[in-house]
């Protein structure tokens, strides 16, 4: 993978990181699903500007994605996006303070190594 096409790994990830924590504050806001309010909570999904953006920010990091596809291999780009949820747990942590337990943090680590073992070019 070149620098370049690393740089639109990482605007990908980070879009769609970006996207997440969006429509994370939006859940949030629209509040807690049951089977009583499902179709209320489907309509108040378009109205509610956060997860609207999230929406968007996940859209603009899929195109990305699709245009880093026409120059990497699948078996590369694949498990190298990934690094989304290694930023997805950071920012959990510190945005929601969202707890990051120890076998987490492993995870984390595996995903991590497995990563430079799938990217790495002798």
């Amino acid at each position: 993978m070149t620098l370049q096409e690393f740089g639109l790994l990482l605007i990908s990830v980070l879009l769609s990181v970006v996207g997440q924590v969006l429509l994370k504050f939006g859940a949030l806001k629209l509040g807690k699903v049951t089977a009583g309010n499902l179709i209320g909570h489907l309509m108040g999904i378009i109205t509610i500007p956060e997860l609207l953006l999230g929406l968007f920010f996940y859209g603009l990091g899929a195109m990305a994605y699709i245009l880093l596809l026409t120059r990497v291999k699948l078996s590369v780009v694949g498990p190298s996006s990934s690094f989304i949820y290694i930023f997805s747990v950071l920012l959990g942590y510190f945005i929601f303070k969202e707890a990051i337990p120890i076998q987490r943090l492993f995870g984390l680590g595996l995903i991590v190594c497995g990563v430079v073992l799938v990217v790495w070019q002798k």
